[in-house]
Order: C-alpha cells, then sequence, then structure tokens
C-alpha cells in the first residue's frame, strides 16, 4: 500500500487547510485508514481516523473535535482531512496512515506533509 500526502502550507492561526491523501497499491489489504501528526521531539499522535467501509466510523483526537473532518472517497481512494480554526499547536508534519486488517496497530505510512501555523 502506498500513500502520497498533499495540500499542507503554511497559514495563519484561525485559518483553514484541506489535506489530501493517494492510496494506491493493494488496497484490499487496509481496514481503517487516518491521520496522524509530529511534531520535533515528540512522537506521532492520532489526528483522526477512519474505517475503510461504506458506514465510515470515525474517530478523532479530542483536541480536533469540532474543528478537523475525516473523510474518504473509497471509489478512488483518496482520503482527505479538512482542518478549520487552526491553532498553533496544529502545526506538524502531517502523515496519512493504513490500517491493515485484522492488525493492532497502523502498518502504512506516507513521506508526511509540513502544516505551519502562524500568528
Amino acid at each position: 500500500v502506498q500513500l502520497s500526502e498533499s495540500g499542507g502550507g503554511s497559514v495563519q492561526a484561525g485559518g483553514s487547510l484541506k489535506l489530501s491523501c493517494i492510496i494506491s497499491g493493494s488496497t484490499y489489504l487496509a481496514c481503517e485508514w487516518g491521520w496522524y501528526r509530529a511534531t520535533p521531539g515528540s512522537g506521532r499522535e492520532m489526528v483522526s481516523t477512519i474505517s475503510r467501509d461504506d458506514w465510515g466510523n470515525r474517530k478523532y483526537a479530542d483536541s480536533m473535535k469540532g474543528r478537523f473532518t475525516i473523510s474518504q472517497n473509497l471509489p478512488n481512494h483518496i482520503l482527505y482531512l479538512e482542518m478549520n480554526n487552526l491553532k498553533i499547536e496544529d502545526a506538524a508534519v502531517y502523515y496519512c496512515a493504513a490500517k491493515r486488517c485484522g492488525r493492532p496497530d497502523y502498518n502504512f505510512w506516507g513521506q508526511g506533509t509540513q502544516v505551519t501555523v502562524s500568528t
């Protein structure tokens, strides 16, 4: 499974960005995909996940609820993350990831896209 993110960039606090992730390869191996982020000196943290089916069960980290929205285009294997009301602390490298069916952890990762938030 290959994942390729786009849409990162620089934005002022309070602004919005929409990230996209194109998923290719053996996509049938993945039952869930999502977004994680990382900052220098910290590990990756979950931003949001969604089940890879028509129900699209979503999960969000508490600090993202109400501001971020995850969505997917199943036929084209595209994952999105719409981020609104961005805060300084949202600045990070955002990664698209996929979890193999039956596995507890995310197994496939994109290269990441930088999001910078300024005052």
